[in-house]
């Protein structure tokens, strides 16, 4: 596993064009892991005018995802998808570390 990956499937990619279109200046889609969560961490996205120098950066579609370095060593290897499903449409994180997460699947544990 490369823990220094992160990719964004095509579905997420043409979601975040869309969101990132209407922002007034150009912008792109911050993913990142904080503490907290009811499994330990949890992903935060945040819409930011500009990447970080150490960020890493990934552009697929019209859309620009950023990854801080910190973040990256809890979600090397992982991908970001966009899904529709009975319970609603949301960005869900693929992340091969994570050894439990919650129902929702906006917190996961390692």
């Amino acid at each position: 596993m490369n823990t220094q990956s992160f990719t964004v499937t095509e579905r997420a990619a043409r979601r975040i064009a869309q969101i990132l279109a209407k922002e007034a200046k150009p912008s792109v889609l911050r993913v990142s892991v904080e503490g907290g969560g009811c499994s330990g961490f949890q992903y935060k996205f945040d819409i930011q005018e500009k990447p970080a120098p150490d960020d890493l950066v990934i552009e697929r579609d019209g859309a620009k995802v950023v990854v801080d370095p910190i973040s990256l060593q809890y979600m090397g290897g992982s991908s970001l998808d966009y899904v529709n499903d009975l319970i609603g449409a949301s960005f869900k994180v693929e992340n091969p570390q994570a050894t439990a997460s919650c129902g929702c699947g906006t917190s996961f544990s390692l």
